[in-house]
């Protein structure tokens, strides 16, 4: 068996060589101090939620039986202007590093620095698009050592802190680059000399601890290769490699206009114990808690400011039940196998008709995984003289070759239905000031500070604003063919982001389109007159592409052909705009007044409280509130309200758009199965919807007293509505096999009353539960009534010890509960 060790290259002192950690690999598995562990992890980005969250977000990850922490770094946060760096507040990721270390847990720091993630601009600077010769993500000496001098700086920061493993710290894995096996066939040659320089570089870092490559298959040496994606139980790492999947994707990412994503808890347990069936021993999370895309750091384009993710734990830190329990009963089965996934002889039988066993031993145990493959018709199989009934699409696992304590299609926790308390009613119109964005110098002057000879890639003018205003001036003649011709158009090809157009001061109508569109036009009648005319357009992004080869040269703004169109007869009449000379100016006047802040004055005119309008374009609106009592996170209600920015206290919580409804075709009436091989569009839900109604208020944005919301209406909308409210527990279900124990907790509050409870085979599912064709003979909801109301949380042995026999035979047995908190 092939073995391959970091050994330590600096020892500072006698305390470190006592303290330092040896994090090796071999074929099997990750090592630590000589020993073979079986390593679950969970992605958690410390940029995605606040400070004040990550104790209690790590602390839950740890008690869901993770035992490390995996987060990239945001290079574009943290160096938003070259050699200009933020390390404050939630980008203090060193605090996040040591809040990890404190709960002891590992880390794997994936340092890319390109990190995809469905953020802006996959990590990158544009300033650093914009450097003169440089090309991204290939072998190019402008990038690699803008590349090389902030990934040097990150290491650095965190040996300055002695975290890496090497150091006595608990960072165990670092990763360089990040799925480049996905996209290098479209850089050739320079594309393999770039990823073995990215291999050198890591490895000059002296680090101390394997570095890794995700979904890079020929990943240099001495670098492990790593499997991303929703399965990867056929993953086969490169020899005397361990088999490790660093993204095990909970669910999938929402786009504005797209349904909510779904992943069931059994489909993703499934994954992961066919993945330490078939010899895995390292699992990420993908997320495990995905948070919230604050400010503009949502890419795409078109990524919503949520990033749920379907994770584990949600975006305010709740857990995502039954998903946190199932998988953490999962966990818990799978470390106590430790010694025989990693140690023992491996012997695989197949039943046929897709059914698989897979046998670990050692000198001294023994332990079994059994799994169904198909997507429906449960299975018998027999091992050892004794019969077990598998689920379709499913594992069980019998620690012992003998017992089954797990299966990935039997789910024994409860089930969390959360709720927004909370007032309905909107904040009233007198409690509202406004003021409007002050457009006149743009569409009735034309005055920019940028100009230039056609249209430019609105990545030019740096990532410092969604909005770039594009202006040309237009002088026709009397008797010019376009002012002869009929029915004037306007025509603005763009890049798939929002348009909004004006001539001479008018508004002629907005542009927009959704994920996965990146060529569209804005297309309207127009009015024209000789002598000058001006053409005002303002492109507003939506996130910069985050994905794919040669994603960042994927244009953004207003990149032509604009066209005016009129027809004479049957001819048709095409004026060319695109090479005119072109004023651009950079931002919003509100911006940069800064209005979002609670004491913003402004120079040119005053907040004002009379005669708020409503469904006005280019509006800043502002209003105080209290904040809700208690602990509960918090959200704000936008419905009714266009698109735009939000900020509490000064601080952004991200742009909203509730106003853009999730497809109503993205959606299935059929009813969700878990079995068969997911993907996106599985199990989608909510179309017809907004995309995204509420938005997260961190608790840490909140004063004690008064609390100001500021809101940057774009589209135009209503801000009388807006209300906020708290997220807690509402409903708690259990469904529960016979021979567990069910767990119920209103996390905090106690349990008021059960609404249902039935012993024997019920019906439905939660919140439309049923009794079945039999039930135990002692009546189960005065046992739930008796054992758990009144209490934070109750266990109840699901047994007919517990509930009494019955009349269902010989069947497996489930017990039903609905209760409220």
């Amino acid at each position: 068996m092939a073995f391959s060790k970091f050994a330590l290259v600096l020892c500072f002192s006698c305390f470190l060589i006592a303290s330092a950690i040896e994090v090796s690999y071999d074929d099997r598995a990750i090592t630590i101090d000589g020993k073979r562990r079986v390593l679950i992890s969970g992605s958690i980005h410390y940029a995605r939620s606040t400070a004040e969250m990550w104790p209690n977000l790590i602390k839950k990850a740890k008690e869901g039986g993770v035992d490390a922490i995996e987060t990239y770094v945001f290079w574009n946060a943290h160096e938003p202007q070259r050699r200009q760096y933020d390390f404050s507040g939630n980008l203090d990721f060193i605090k996040f590093l040591k809040t990890i270390q404190n709960e002891g847990l590992y880390t794997v720091l994936r340092i890319g620095p390109y990190v995809c993630a469905e953020w802006n601009y996959g990590g990158f600077p544009l300033w650093l698009h914009n450097m003169p010769g440089v090309e991204l993500r290939t072998n190019n000496d402008v990038f690699m050592n803008e590349m090389q001098n902030f990934t040097t700086l990150i290491v650095d920061m965190v040996k300055n802190e002695k975290l890496f493993a090497s150091q006595g710290g608990n960072i165990i894995l670092a990763q360089i680059e990040n799925e480049y096996g996905n996209v290098i066939s479209s850089y050739g040659a320079p594309g393999k000399a770039y990823i073995q320089w990215c291999a050198n570089m890591a490895e000059s870092q002296n680090i101390g601890v394997p570095w890794i490559m995700c979904q890079e298959s020929d990943a240099p040496e001495p670098i492990i290769n790593t499997c991303n994606g929703w399965y990867c139980d056929n993953f086969t790492p490169k020899p005397n490699k361990p088999k490790m999947w660093t993204e095990n994707w909970t669910g999938w990412f929402k786009s504005w206009g797209g349904p909510d994503p779904l992943r069931t808890a059994e489909d993703l347990a499934f994954s992961v114990a066919r993945f330490f069936q078939t010899g895995g021993t390292f699992q990420n999370y993908y997320m495990y808690h995905g948070g919230t895309n604050f400010g503009r750091t949502a890419g795409g384009p078109y990524i919503t400011t949520t990033y749920d993710y379907n994770a584990p734990l949600d975006e305010y830190g709740n857990l995502n039940q039954p998903k946190y329990g199932h998988l953490k009963q999962l966990h818990d089965v799978l470390h106590l196998m430790e010694k025989t996934l990693t140690h023992g002889n491996i012997t695989n039988v197949d039943y046929g008709n897709s059914i698989h066993g897979t046998t670990y031993t050692t000198e001294t145990e023994s332990s079994c995984f059994l799994a169904n493959l198909n997507t429906n018709g449960d299975a018998t199989v027999r091992l050892e003289g004794l019969e077990y009934t598998i689920p379709a699409w499913s594992v069980s696992i019998l620690p012992d070759c003998y017992t089954e304590v797990y299966n990935t299609a039997r789910v024994n926790t409860q089930t969390t239905v959360m709720v927004n308390k909370g007032g309905d009613d909107g904040i009233d119109s007198v409690e509202w000031t406004w003021r409007p964005e002050i457009i006149d110098s743009t569409i009735l002057k034309g005055d920019g500070n940028i100009h230039a000879s056609g249209l430019i890639d609105q990545k030019k003018v740096d990532d410092v604003s969604d909005y770039l205003w594009y202006m040309t001036n237009l002088h026709l003649d009397e008797k010019d063919p376009i002012l002869a011709g009929e029915n004037i158009t306007l025509r603005v090809n763009a890049t798939g982001h929002v348009i909004h157009g004006y001539v001479n001061g008018e508004y002629l109508g907005s542009q927009w389109a959704k994920y996965g569109i990146s060529h569209d036009a804005l297309e309207t009648p127009v009015k024209l007159s000789p002598g000058p005319n001006l053409i005002s357009l303002l492109s507003a992004t939506v996130g910069f592409a985050n994905y794919g080869p040669w994603f960042d040269l994927v244009e953004a703004g207003i990149l032509g052909p604009v066209e005016l169109i009129s027809y004479s007869g049957d001819e048709i009449i095409i004026k060319d705009l695109s090479a005119h000379k072109w004023k651009y100016k950079v931002g919003l006047h509100g911006f940069e007044k800064m209005y979002y802040h609670s004491d913003s004055q402004g120079s040119v005119s005053k907040w004002a409280s009379d005669s708020v309008p409503v469904n006005r374009m280019m509006t800043w609106y502002k209003t105080t509130f209290k904040a809700p009592a208690g602990t509960d996170p918090v959200v704000v209600d936008l419905l009714g309200l266009g698109k735009g920015e939000a900020w509490v206290n000064g601080n952004s919580i991200g742009r909203y758009w509730p106003s853009y409804i999730a497809d109503q075709s993205a959606c299935s009436n059929e009813v969700c199965d878990y079995r068969g091989a997911y993907s996106d569009k599985k199990c989608a839900s909510k179309c017809g919807e907004p995309t995204q109604r509420w938005y997260h208020v961190p608790r840490s944005f909140l004063n004690d007293g008064d609390n100001t919301l500021v809101l940057f209406e774009e589209f135009g909308g209503n801000p009388l509505a807006v209300n906020f409210k708290t997220v807690s527990v509402g409903t708690v279900c259990g469904n529960a096999y016979e021979g567990n124990t069910l767990e119920l907790s209103c996390q905090g509050r106690p349990i008021s009353a059960v609404k249902f409870a039935n012993f024997g085979e019920p019906a439905g599912s939660c919140g439309a539960f049923q009794k079945g064709a039999c039930e135990s003979k002692t009546d189960a909801l005065s046992i739930l009534q008796n054992e758990c109301v009144g209490k934070e949380t109750c266990s109840i042995d699901v047994s007919e010890e517990k509930f009494g026999g019955s009349d269902c035979g010989n069947s497996i047995k489930r017990l039903a509960v609905e209760v409220v908190c």
